[in-house]
C-alpha cells in the first residue's frame, strides 16, 4: 500500500501539515508524535515478554544477569 512513499510524497505532507498548523505548533506536535510511538513500542514490548513467560514451563524460570563491560582498568 505504501510501497511507493518516499521523499517526495514526504515534503507535501510536510508542506500541508506546515500550512494547516503553522510553524510554532510543528514543535509539539512532533514531540506528541514521538511520546506516542514511544509509548505503544514500550507497551509491546511488555506484551512480547509476557508472551514469552506464558510460553516457558512452569519449572523452569530464567533469569538475566547483569553484566557490566570489562574496560581493562581495576576497581577497588
Amino acid at each position: 500500500m505504501f510501497r511507493d512513499f518516499g521523499w517526495p510524497e514526504a515534503l507535501i505532507i510536510l508542506a500541508v501539515v506546515l500550512i494547516i498548523f503553522g510553524a510554532g505548533k510543528l514543535p509539539q506536535i512532533g514531540g506528541a508524535i514521538g511520546k506516542s510511538i514511544r509509548e505503544f513500542r514500550k507497551a509491546k514490548d511488555g506484551l512480547d515478554e509476557e508472551e514469552e513467560e506464558e510460553e516457558k514451563p512452569e519449572g523452569k524460570k530464567t533469569t538475566r544477569k547483569l553484566t557490566t563491560p570489562k574496560t581493562g582498568t581495576k576497581q577497588s
